[in-house]
């Protein structure tokens, strides 16, 4: 069994801690992960989008969905393979060495990678967007980005 939630309160840990109270006692053994890192935001999101549909119109390759798959396997996958265990270990296993590239970026259209990601992942995701199209597109962040991240 497999639990993944968000904490936002002091109920929801309660909550938490009697989960995992229920599972170890019935199976003896628990296995965790827990971090302090905030989901990815809805600026984030949007940012995101807009990007990828900016980059789609002004190279005038592919549809913006065609540049989301692109940016999630060439920035968005080597992010979570280096910091989420499970992630990686689902990636080497099913897809890393199994598909040529082509096949790789029609997956990434059904794969989650960025909805994935806490804030600070994404923050950095967007930044190697922008850094990697830097010479071709003019991405810019919002005035306000670090406080709405």
């Amino acid at each position: 069994m497999k639990i993944t939630k968000a904490i936002y309160n002091d109920l929801g840990l309660q909550a938490l801690i009697g989960e995992l109270r229920a599972m170890f006692k019935a199976s003896g053994y628990l296995r965790a992960t827990v971090t302090d890192s905030k989901p990815r935001s809805l600026s984030q999101n949007a940012l995101a989008a807009v990007w990828y549909g900016q980059i789609s119109r002004e190279l005038g390759e592919g549809s913006p969905e065609g540049v989301k798959a692109e940016c999630k396997l060439r920035f968005g996958v080597p992010i979570l393979r280096a910091e989420d265990d499970d992630f990686r270990e689902m990636y080497d296993g099913a897809i890393r060495h199994s598909l040529t590239y082509d096949q790789k970026l029609a997956v990434m259209r059904f794969l989650p990678v960025t909805s994935l990601m806490s804030t600070d992942q994404l923050s950095r995701y967007l930044e190697h967007v922008q850094h990697a199209y830097a010479d071709r597109v003019g991405l810019q962040f919002p005035d306000d980005w670090r406080a709405a991240a």
